[in-house]
């Protein structure tokens, strides 16, 4: 099935005013990968599209035993992934279907119908990059219960407005949360230690771009640093004050390295960085 874009406006919201399908076989397709954008697979409701772009459906029967991402390992213990930007990691009260964990779940049931998932951490919903999934709760448990002692590395690549102060930098700072889910910096006593480490790997007049580690694993905390400085990340619609008009977040977890009980040595997962975030830095 082909379409021709003659308005611009949201993906879903288009292939919705343009087909004779249902909402949700819509989402379908589009969980698994069935759907491209100018020949590129797309997985995201809110890809923006323009006039001239060609959407291609492939209809045949969707094999759930298939993902639209990469896996970076597998074994019999836990599952590593790729997870797009976009995707929740796992269900909220406002969306329960279309997340990470729901996909990973279809994913080894696929395979074994008696297979199981738990999640280890998540990232934001509009973070990409490395997730864990365990396969049994022992493995869960022992994971996340020592969880900053396995984890000897976790690195991140973003693109930030402006350029930065210093060339390299390590931020200490105390977060809280509000009732809106908005974490920020704040001197209150019950407020938690973030820290954030960046590094300038590249620079324009208009952007940089960063490599980042952080020593703790605060809600949002990367983002909040680097808005705290008045350089927050490009596409940052939640803690940036400027317009932005990029479709994703600039952030991506691309390194993470962790000890492994299961082979009692450390695995180091990477994957590169997106493509667009060369593109912007051209």
């Amino acid at each position: 099935m082909k379409l021709v874009v003659e308005k611009e406006g949201e993906l879903l919201d288009y292939l919705l005013n343009h087909l004779d399908m249902p909402k949700k076989r819509i989402k379908q397709y589009l969980t698994h990968g069935s759907i491209y954008v100018d020949n590129n697979k797309t997985t995201k409701y809110n890809e923006k599209v323009v006039p001239g772009m060609k959407i291609v459906i492939t209809t045949e029967k969707v094999n759930t035993n298939q993902l639209p991402f990469d896996i970076l390992f597998e074994d019999s213990h836990i599952v590593v992934v790729n997870k797009p930007s976009g995707l929740l990691t796992i269900a909220t009260e406002k969306e329960k279907e279309k997340t990470l964990y729901h996909m990973i779940r279809e994913y080894i049931v696929g395979k074994n119908k008696k297979g199981r998932v738990f999640i280890v951490h998540r990232l934001d919903k509009d973070t990409s990059g490395i997730v864990i999934f365990a396969k049994d709760e022992k493995t869960k448990n022992q994971l996340q219960e020592h969880w900053n002692e396995y984890v000897t590395l976790r690195e991140y690549v973003a693109v930030v407005h402006g350029r930065m102060p210093k060339e390299k930098e390590r931020i200490v700072q105390k977060l809280k949360e509000t009732k809106t889910n908005l974490v920020y910096v704040s001197k209150d006593k019950e407020a938690k230690e973030a820290i954030t480490n960046y590094e300038v790997l590249k620079e324009t007049e208009k952007y940089s771009l960063l490599k980042i580690t952080i020593e703790t694993g605060r809600k949002n905390q990367i983002r909040v640093a680097l808005s705290s400085m008045k350089h927050p990340i490009v596409g940052d619609k939640k803690y940036s004050d400027l317009k932005e008009t990029e479709n994703r977040l600039y952030l991506h977890a691309n390194r993470l390295k962790i000890y492994y009980p299961e082979i009692k040595k450390e695995l180091l997962f990477e994957t590169p960085t997106p493509n667009e975030f060369k593109k912007i830095m051209k």
